[in-house]
């Protein structure tokens, strides 16, 4: 049995936390927010915690397991007896998941660490830390959500059938009923947008993406954005980085996607013929399930290179995931 913790308690904490709930392999034992932690080495109720978040703002209020803290990861790290974190947490400021790893190593934790970044500046400030994190024993999965993660594992599948690969375009559909159930991510989203960076989008108020967002009927456009899954392809050999395009139409009003999510790997045959590739996610499946399922897969992959002594850090471009059951 693989004990999980989530860090970050918003929309994608939370669907991770149900994501879990049914699986015999996995138990989710720990979560950090902003404000404190809980956990239980059986197992926590995602029905109960969600609730006490929901209701008092901080699973830190969740009896008898919560505990108030504004050191919350530092804490639950020193005070529990966990094997892997998802780190579900908002990469606000750009530089955020790099220190969150860095508190990691410098905690002398041992075990793997799993994220679902989305910018190739921050998994370049991962890739940097590579050494200390072998060295400190962490096997860490980066850029393992839907889109990097899941689409670009699938591009890299896609890509044997080429001698050559001359483009992979990535257009993502995402529908949710209301934006204030994933704020973090809505901002990221923001932030990639013209007139927009990282800081401007972290700083904004509530009230003033509400505003933002009444102007574009709830509807973000976003292309050319600067996507983790180029600098993940090529790393992982499949082709240079600017081949690579990822965009993609978010609708913050309604749960119905606004197109089909699917990613087009174009390439020349050993014959010469060009040829395109298309996998197509189902419009049903919800960005917390294209999202927390691989990410869960990545850390049962993860689990497998860290008993076998394998550190350091990887993309999802290299491993393949593994199904929990």
């Amino acid at each position: 049995m693989i004990k999980v913790g989530v860090l970050g308690f918003g929309g994608l904490g939370q669907a991770a936390a149900r994501v879990l709930a049914p699986k015999q392999e996995m138990t989710w034992v720990g979560a950090a927010d902003l404000k404190g932690y809980a956990y239980c080495e059986t197992g926590l109720d995602p029905d109960r915690a969600i609730a006490t978040y929901h209701q008092q703002g901080s699973i830190g209020y969740l009896e008898p397991y919560g505990t108030l803290s504004n050191h919350s990861i530092q804490e639950l790290l020193e005070n529990s007896a966990v094997d892997g974190y998802f780190l579900a947490l908002p990469n606000l400021p750009n530089t955020f998941m790099a220190d969150v790893a860095k508190q990691f190593i410098a905690s002398g934790w041992q075990g793997v660490l799993v994220d679902a970044l989305k910018r190739t500046s921050a998994v370049e400030q991962l890739l940097t830390l590579q050494p200390e994190l072998e060295a400190a024993g962490i096997t860490y999965l980066t850029g393992c959500g839907a889109t990097p993660g899941l689409l670009t594992a699938a591009a890299v599948v896609a890509a044997q059938s080429y001698a050559e690969i001359h483009s992979v375009k990535i257009t993502f559909g995402v529908g949710i009923a209301n934006w204030e159930a994933y704020r973090a991510t809505i901002r990221e989203d923001i932030a990639h947008l013209p007139g927009f960076t990282v800081e401007k989008a972290k700083g904004m108020t509530d009230a003033e993406v509400e505003a933002f967002l009444d102007q574009t009927n709830g509807i973000l456009t976003l292309e050319n954005m600067e996507h983790a899954d180029d600098i993940m392809l090529e790393l992982a050999g499949i082709c240079s980085r600017d081949r690579v395009t990822v965009g993609g139409v978010v609708d913050t009003r309604n749960p119905k996607k606004p197109l089909s999510t699917n990613v087009q790997i174009t390439g020349r045959t050993f014959e010469g013929k060009i040829s395109t590739h298309t996998f197509t996610l189902g419009d049903e499946t919800s960005m917390a399930a294209n999202v927390c399922g691989p990410a869960f897969g990545y850390l049962k992959a993860g689990k497998m290179l860290h008993d076998r002594g394998i550190h350091g850090l990887f993309t999802a471009a290299e491993i393949m995931p593994q199904f929990v059951k």
